[in-house]
């Protein structure tokens, strides 16, 4: 499985959208410093996806999210293939029995899938969208996440990349 983080905040993506002529698109804009952070990890073989929703990100919650991945998944031994980030440091956590952690070589956000995930669910469902509140916010990055989570042909079509499919064939 692998896994990472990413920041979903009030700041709005202004991105292209359709208007017949002469008119031209009026997309409202908003920038605030409110954010909420999601947490993913994927299985590149089949597609599941997991998530939690966290307020922040550090080693507190990155522990609560192990436990919870290793909860729904006892009877498996997971390994977890993460970045280099700070709260993913081994000394500070407490890693479940069933769990081993891996990590990418430093720099190199280009070897996780899961931030192809990131992308996907930016461009669907977060363009052109102003949020009046973080719980609005919060809703709707849940929905989004929800939607994917249940589309498991979705997801392993954007993850499951021939080199590591390959890996695990040996």
């Amino acid at each position: 499985m692998f896994q990472d983080e990413a920041r979903f905040g009030r700041i709005s993506l202004s991105g292209r959208c359709w208007c017949p002529r002469p008119h031209r698109p009026v997309c409202r804009s908003t920038v605030t410093q409110e954010s909420v952070y999601a947490y993913a990890t994927v299985s590149v073989s089949d597609g599941r996806l997991d998530t939690l929703i966290m307020p922040h990100v550090n080693s507190v919650c990155m522990q609560i999210f192990l436990d919870e991945v290793a909860s729904r998944y006892p009877e498996e031994r997971l390994l977890m293939i993460l970045d280099g980030a700070g709260w993913h440091r081994e000394s500070c956590l407490n890693i479940p029995a069933n769990m081993r952690l891996v990590s990418l070589p430093p720099y190199s956000p280009e070897l996780n899938p899961v931030e192809h995930i990131w992308d996907e669910v930016r461009e669907k469902y977060f363009g052109n969208l102003v949020f009046d509140s973080p719980d609005a916010l919060e809703d709707h990055l849940e929905t989004a996440l929800r939607s994917m989570e249940l589309d498991q042909p979705r997801v392993k079509s954007i993850v499951a990349w021939s080199w590591i499919i390959n890996s695990l064939l040996f």
